[in-house]
């Protein structure tokens, strides 16, 4: 609790125990006729003890009354509640005064503990940037502004230090914490010619890392840059209460003055009793009670909180139009490599091979080591062990076919196809999708390797989740062929796919989808945000996945996921659908209980109590439900969202 908070606090007890002790007091003289006689000398008495905790409680609301009214602001919950109570003063209600008051206060304090609560989630994101950079220039270390390091300096790491500014290590190894980034708890290994990232903590050894960017261009700066301007981007909901506040507040104020003017001048008209004082009470009733303070306060606060939440899970969103837009996601067009594969070609299988698989695999690795195609790599990590390029000789590289070369003096030939066809050697084909390594040695067919890139363990799992959280069709977009999309979809449990496609090619395809889908439904379109930046913008809804270090993804994105966990995305689209509930209940809720109210206020029917409730008390309430959005997802476990779905 702040001090601001604290102090609202201490007015809060000391006016209700003053309000309790003059009730008390009050009650013991009148019972004993200790009061005057005089009905305007009590009368004076009574409003003076009572302008004392009003006052306590009061002076800030009536001053910013005070302030709207200079400044030709004036229809706002500060002037309707300095209306209201001091209109109950005039009316000898001066207990019903001091409770609006101090019931108003109490809300206030509920609010803006929940604001802290919600800015202190940002803040955990915000703290994420570092205070300084140990810039290293000639053998000595000096802390300096990371806005002084220019790019290609080298900076010095030590345990517990945020790494300030992108870069390489150039010297050192370590475990980095990249939770404040990622949502995730699990430290991350780094070594010499590993990329590393601003924002994650140093856990262990030191680092020397020769920095990539300024910091004004680092990951870090990035994300808070993002995560700062979130609020300027409204949802329709926001604008809607925004617009409609500016309206409701004269209209309202209008209606309780012509309640409390008009009736008793038409039975005055009429010859009756004008009952002036009761009228002008009903008016102030109504005043009370229509306070916007409800709505104003919950609905920008709510997504405040889910933003806030988000951010916390590692899910960045950009503003809460778009956390609205991601509620009403029915399509998900995503990317294969990268998204919902490892993007990391591994060998799979060995087939057909007389050879001892070992033994066929150097073979490969010796031939392919000196290459740096993905492929070569994945045959090299394969085999896991030292290789002696000294055994290698005669090395011939054939573009578009592969490399023939000698290994200890035999004849060793791998490539594709083409290349056994140009060799004339009968090769065996393979059924299972991915990229097929032919091998011959010796002038026969010695067996191919399949090489694929690895679907993510929780890929599968992720399919299932976007189904239970309302999504009708996910759709996989590749440049892969058939036979590798038609088995990773088969995999997966996607409704689609479509293979062989350029980027231009997503882009007709998202493009479909948009012009078939309803109105009311959204299409969201995840990819690495490297290459797919074209479709990320295109689509209602952009995704970029596991964006840690991506501009491209940071730039082009409406929702970034800092992570490569494809689970993120059901996440990102349940908390939303979470959100947009919460603020569709505190408006139901809202404007339920103060039309009831307002009907029975008009009618004499509420009191000034009842107006309390229907303004401080319906305030509370939704701005505790507006708080829930806090848990934007973190807390829900798969199982969860698979039973809500059903």
């Amino acid at each position: 609790m702040t001090k601001k908070q604290k102090k609202v606090l201490i007015r809060i007890i000391v006016t209700t125990v003053l309000v309790i002790a003059l009730e008390i007091l009050f009650h013991i003289l009148e019972k004993n006729g200790i009061l005057p006689e005089n009905e305007r000398t009590t009368t004076f008495i009574k409003v003076g003890s009572y302008l004392i905790p009003y006052l306590l409680i009061g002076y800030d609301i009536l001053k910013k009354a005070g302030k709207g009214i200079l400044n030709r602001q004036v229809l706002d919950e500060n002037f309707l509640m300095a209306v209201a109570t001091i209109g109950a003063f005039a009316l000898g209600e001066y207990r019903e005064g001091v409770a609006v008051m101090l019931f108003y206060q109490i809300g206030e304090l509920f609010q803006s503990y929940a604001v802290g609560k919600s800015r202190r989630n940002i803040s955990d994101l915000m703290d994420i940037k570092p205070d300084y950079a140990n810039l290293l220039t000639d053998g000595n270390v000096e802390k300096t502004d990371p806005e002084n390091v220019p790019a290609g300096s080298l900076i010095v790491a030590y345990p517990g230090e945020k790494i300030p500014i992108d870069g390489f290590v150039e010297e050192g190894s370590s475990t980095l914490h990249t939770a404040a980034l990622t949502g995730e708890s699990v430290p991350r290994e780094v070594g010499k010619g590993e990329e590393v990232i601003s924002g994650c903590v140093n856990l262990s050894g030191i680092l020397t890392i020769r920095t990539t960017k300024e910091f004004g261009e680092s990951t870090v700066a990035k994300i808070l840059d993002l995560v700062e301007n979130a609020g300027s981007r409204k949802s329709r909901s926001e604008n809607f209460i925004s617009k409609f506040a500016r309206i409701y507040t004269p209209a309202v104020c209008i209606g309780a003055l012509a309640l409390a003017l008009l009736p008793p001048l038409v039975r005055l008209f009429m010859g009756m009793e004008a009952q002036f004082s009761d009228w002008i009470y009903r008016g102030l009733t109504f005043l009370v009670i229509s306070c916007p303070c409800a709505l104003v306060i919950s609905i920008p606060l709510t997504f405040f909180a889910g933003i806030g939440g988000a951010s916390r899970d590692g899910i960045l969103i950009k503003g809460s139009n778009f956390l609205e837009a991601l509620s009403k996601v029915k399509y998900v067009l995503f990317d294969k490599t990268g998204t919902v594969t490892q993007g990391v070609f591994e060998v799979v299988g060995i087939h057909h091979s007389e050879m001892e698989e070992k033994k066929l695999l150097e073979y490969a690795a010796l031939v392919e080591g000196r290459s740096t195609h993905p492929i070569a790599k994945s045959i090299v990590r394969a085999h896991d062990g030292a290789l002696d390029f000294d055994r290698v000789s005669d090395l011939t590289e054939i573009s578009g076919h592969g490399i023939r070369a000698r290994v200890d003096g035999i004849p060793v030939a791998v490539g594709n196809a083409r290349l056994m066809d140009s060799m004339g050697i009968p090769f065996i084909a393979c059924h299972h999708p991915g990229t097929i390594v032919h091998m011959a040695i010796d002038g026969a067919y010695a067996g191919h390797i399949l090489i694929a890139d690895i679907v993510k363990p929780q890929a599968a799992e992720a399919m299932s989740l976007m189904k239970a959280a309302g999504v009708k069709k996910a759709v996989m977009l590749t440049g892969d062929t058939a036979a590798v999309a038609e088995s990773v979809s088969r995999e997966l449990g996607a409704d689609a796919y479509y293979s062989d496609l350029l980027p231009a090619d997503k882009v007709t395809k998202v493009e479909e989808y948009l012009a078939s889908k309803s109105q009311d439904s959204m299409l969201a379109f995840v990819g690495d945000g490297i290459n797919d930046a074209p479709v990320l913008t295109r689509a209602d809804i952009g995704i970029a996945m596991g964006a840690l270090g991506s501009d491209a993804a940071i730039e082009a994105a409406d929702v970034v996921l800092m992570d490569d966990d494809p689970v993120k995305i059901a996440t990102a689209i349940r908390g939303a659908g979470k959100c947009m509930r919460i603020v569709y209940e505190n408006i139901v809720f809202a404007l339920l209980v103060k039309g009831i109210c307002l009907v029975l206020g008009a009618l004499g029917i509420a009191n000034m109590w009842i107006a309390i409730f229907a303004d401080v008390g319906v305030m509370v309430l939704a701005v505790l439900n507006a708080i829930r959005a806090l848990r934007f997802g973190g807390a829900l476990s798969a199982a969860t969202v698979r039973k809500a779905g059903e």
